[in-house]
Order: C-alpha cells, then sequence, then structure tokens
C-alpha cells in the first residue's frame, strides 16, 4: 500500500508544471508587477466566459466545445502589451490577440493547434486622437471604427475615413488586411491610408513607422494580422467628403428584370464616377425567389447623383436619400433611419451569429449567379483601386476587379447543434465551387480579411516543400506580394513568435516560418 502511495506521488512529481494552474500561475507572477484589478482573468473567474464571448462575433466559435484560452489579459497601455509579450516569450506560452473580434475563423480568440494559449484582449484601449489640421487620427487598436468615424464627425463634418462598412470592426485587424469600405472608389481602402503606426515586436520592443523600417510597415499594411507583432495603434489618413451625401436602399426581384439590371451592373459598377459606391446584396428566401438590393452612397446631393446613376436600376428621386457623412455610415451598417450617431460609441455589432464565408475576386462578368445561393455581397472596384498598383502594399487586388464577393452561410445557435450547420456549409462550398469557372484564376484570389482555412486544403498540386503548401492560400490572399511577406517575417520575426491556424492547410510537423503569414 505504502509503495503505490509512494509511486503515485512520484509520478505527480514528474508531472510538469506547464498545467492550466500552472501556466496562470506564472504568467500572472510574471505580470504582477502591473496588474490592475479586473485585467486578468482565469477559467475560475465568473468574468471569464462574458469576456471572452464580448467581441465573438462569430459565434460559431462559443460553444462549449471551442477550444478556451488558459487566461484572458486586458491590457491598458502599450507597456502592459509589451510585458504580456515577454512574459510569454519567458514562459512559452502561446499568444492570441484580440481587437474587434471580428476575426471569421476565431483565430484571434481560440486556437486548435497551438494549446495551451493566452487571449491578450485589446478592447481596452481605444483612444482616438483626431488632428484635423494634420488630416490625419490616431486610433488605438481596441477602438471600433464606428468609434472613430463618430470622434472625426464631431470634430469636422467634412471629413471621413476611408475604412469599413461594419462599425463594430476593431481597427487592428481591419487595417492589417486591408480594410475596405464605402469611400474605396474615391481614396482606396483603409491601409492605402496608413500613415504610420505602432507594434511591439516578439522581443517586447515599440517601434513606429520610421524604427520597424518600411518593409515591415509596407508588410503590416494588408498582409494580415497576428503575423508580425502587436498593433498597438494606427494613424490614419482624413479625406474630404461632402456636408451632404446621398444614400439609396433599392430591391429589384427577379419579375422586375434583376438578372438584366446586376448583369449591366457588373460591366459598368467598376466604370461609373468614383462617388459612387453602390454594391449589391443578394438573398434567396425559401420559394427560391432571389432579390438583389442596391446599397449606395454617392459623395454628392441628389442633383448630381442623377448624372451618375445607371438607367436599368430605375432609380427613382424617392429611392434617394441626403444627410451627412456620419448618417450614411449607420445607413450602410443597417441601423434604422434617425439612430443617433452616438450609438456608435457602444461598438455593438448589428448582426450576430453563426456564420461560415468565403470570397472571390472577379474580373469577368457572371450571367446567371446559382439560384439556390446563401446569402451573398459584391462590392464594385474600379476607380481609385485600378490606380494603386498591386504590389503598393500587400492587398494585391486592384487593376482589371471588377467586383469582391463575399459569400455567407448563416445559422442560429439551436440549429448549429443539428444537422442543420453541416447543411448550411455545405451550401456554400458548393456554390464556392460552382463558381469557379466565373471568378479570377491562377490563382483563384481570396481577401485575408475574410479569413478562410480551407483555402488550398483541396487543391490537387499541393506542393512539397512548406514554401509551396503556403503558397496554396498565400497567394489566393497576396498574390506574387507573398513572397515579399515571407521575407519580411523571416527576417522580423525569425522564432515564428507571432504565429496562428493559417497553417492547417499542411501537417504540423511540416511548418516553418514561411508557413505564418496569413491574417
Amino acid at each position: 500500500m505504502l509503495s503505490s502511495i509512494f509511486i503515485f506521488f512520484l509520478l505527480l512529481s514528474l508531472i510538469p508544471f506547464s498545467s492550466s494552474n500552472g501556466i496562470q500561475h506564472s504568467f500572472h507572477g510574471c505580470l504582477s508587477p502591473i496588474l490592475t484589478p479586473n485585467t486578468f482573468f482565469t477559467p475560475n473567474d465568473t468574468g471569464f466566459i462574458p469576456l471572452l464571448h464580448s467581441r465573438a462575433i462569430n459565434l460559431r466559435f462559443t460553444t462549449p466545445s471551442t477550444p478556451k484560452p488558459e487566461l484572458i489579459f486586458t491590457p491598458l497601455n502599450e507597456t502592459h502589451i509589451q510585458t504580456a509579450v515577454k512574459c510569454a516569450k519567458k514562459h512559452g506560452i502561446h499568444l492570441r490577440f484580440r481587437s474587434g473580434g471580428h476575426d471569421y475563423e476565431g483565430v484571434s480568440y481560440t486556437s486548435v493547434l497551438n494549446p495551451p494559449f493566452a487571449v491578450i484582449d485589446l478592447s481596452k484601449m481605444r483612444a482616438v486622437n483626431v488632428d484635423i489640421p494634420g488630416d490625419s487620427v490616431w486610433a488605438e487598436v481596441g477602438a471600433t471604427i464606428g468609434e472613430v468615424y463618430y470622434q472625426v464627425s464631431e470634430k469636422s463634418k467634412t471629413v471621413g475615413v476611408p475604412a469599413g462598412i461594419c462599425t463594430s470592426l476593431g481597427v487592428g485587424g481591419l487595417v492589417t488586411g486591408g480594410g475596405y469600405g464605402a469611400l474605396m472608389r474615391k481614396y482606396g481602402i483603409a491601409a492605402d491610408n496608413a500613415l504610420d503606426a505602432k507594434i511591439v515586436n516578439a522581443n517586447g520592443e515599440i517601434l513606429d513607422r520610421k524604427s520597424m523600417g518600411e518593409d515591415v510597415f509596407w508588410a503590416i499594411r494588408g498582409g494580415g494580422g497576428g503575423s508580425f507583432g502587436v498593433i498597438v495603434s494606427w494613424k490614419l489618413k482624413l479625406v474630404p467628403v461632402p456636408a451632404t451625401v446621398t444614400v439609396f436602399d433599392v430591391t429589384r426581384t427577379l419579375e422586375q428584370n434583376a438578372t438584366n439590371t446586376l448583369h449591366r451592373w457588373q460591366r459598368i459598377g467598376n466604370e461609373i464616377d468614383r462617388d459612387l459606391f453602390a454594391r449589391v446584396i443578394i438573398r434567396s428566401n425559401e420559394n427560391k425567389t432571389v432579390t438583389t438590393t442596391y446599397n449606395a452612397l454617392f459623395l454628392g446631393g441628389t442633383h448630381r447623383l442623377w448624372s451618375s446613376r445607371f438607367p436599368e436600376l430605375g432609380l427613382t428621386k424617392a429611392d434617394c436619400i441626403e444627410m451627412s457623412w456620419i448618417e450614411s455610415v449607420l445607413f450602410l451598417a443597417g441601423y434604422p433611419r434617425n439612430t443617433p450617431p452616438s450609438v456608435l460609441l457602444e461598438g455593438k455589432p448589428t448582426f450576430l451569429n453563426s456564420f461560415k464565408a468565403k470570397s472571390d475576386f472577379v474580373r469577368t462578368p457572371i450571367r446567371n449567379p446559382e439560384k439556390d445561393s446563401p446569402f451573398m455581397i459584391w462590392n464594385p472596384y474600379g476607380g481609385k483601386m485600378s490606380e494603386i498598383p498591386e504590389y503598393s502594399i500587400p492587398f494585391p487586388h486592384r487593376e482589371g476587379v471588377l467586383y469582391k464577393i463575399q459569400y455567407v452561410a448563416t445559422w442560429t445557435d439551436s440549429e448549429s447543434k443539428s444537422e442543420s450547420k453541416k447543411d448550411h456549409v455545405g451550401v456554400i462550398e458548393k456554390l464556392y465551387k460552382y463558381m469557379d469557372d466565373y471568378v479570377s484564376k491562377n490563382p483563384r484570389e481570396a481577401y485575408v480579411n475574410y479569413r478562410d482555412l480551407d483555402l488550398g486544403i483541396n487543391d490537387k498540386d499541393g506542393g512539397n516543400t512548406s514554401y509551396e503548401k503556403a503558397s496554396l492560400w498565400g497567394k489566393r490572399y497576396f498574390k506574387d506580394n507573398f513572397k515579399r511577406l515571407v521575407k519580411v517575417k523571416s527576417e522580423f520575426d525569425p522564432d515564428n513568435f507571432f504565429s496562428h491556424e493559417q497553417k492547417k492547410v499542411t501537417a504540423i510537423e511540416d511548418l516553418d516560418v514561411t508557413m505564418m503569414i496569413s491574417n
């Protein structure tokens, strides 16, 4: 009996102190000089799950079976981030960094390939400093783009920020992946308008544009979040917007000649006045009836919009609404009319469900979209987007792109527990396969901010080396810019401290630093 007890305690002594309690204890001890109340949470704390789910936009990753972090740390300043990085490196703890929580595959707050891990939640770092004379705004990464829009509009009604449509997007992840929005045809995407940044590298050093160097600054503007360092804040350019803009939301069904109208839009959507951004939202209902809704912003009054419209839409003056630019932000984000702009300070999403999404870039008009398709959004390109060289930043989708497609399949929490989840994902996979003949090729391009861990998995030629396998998704996101990203990554983070799940396309033991360039 005594020998059995002795063996039992001997075995216990051989268990490494890398258990959950050990990780939490070591990390807490390392952070203790900077810790303040309500900044360090473990699964034993009542606030742990609410905090973990607070910015998890995709409910697909909030189930009980979803891998959870060992702890969550909510830094209050850049020094806290530096300390967290140093402590994690010292104790061999993998980190995930979350700002807005819109990560489509949940990689910013969960992990299946790198346990154990900790989440550094940046939601308390949301300072916004607007400099109207300097035509710029500094925004900490925890601020949502809606908060930035609001703060800018409070200083001036005639400047805006070229960034996202969804107002609960975190500034940090938005710009690192590109950040398209309603001003893109006029001014380009958010990453095109990034003037400076502060980043914490794998050694815990804070660097700005000058100290990080132009190669790294190039890489973080569209090269994907979570790959190079922790973005602390962005300096974004302010651009002129009219005091009065015009919006409209016009729906057409198949019975109203929607197919011909959509085909016409594909041919001219990237050529019309760059002051007009008119995206198309395509839905099908239970009766297999397809509707197309043209959701638009025009940088000017209704009288000038009239010369920029396309007649096939049948737009009337009654469809057009004049308002301020900040009001148009709410309109495009889907808020009810007369919602006060101050709602943007809440940073809450206008949608919250389980979903799977994919993306495509179209260079030749599609005649007949699949009727049994899930929710789709077609975003027009052209204008400024066609003038910026595809190598200017990592985001390469430029000249020749007519529009970008986002495919989205959603389901409710009750459905996610049944076969309905597989059905929804199956529909989007079927549509994605169907569209292969109609979208960009060699590579079939994808948008890195719509992270898709399935990219490259089913490619016939998987390649032999790590680089070749990484290229299956790397070239889709970045085209030829992928090579330069790999070079910057290998020099700036040689030990691959910042990494995540896009490496799923290959065997874990075959990974190296070249696999880590992704959003």
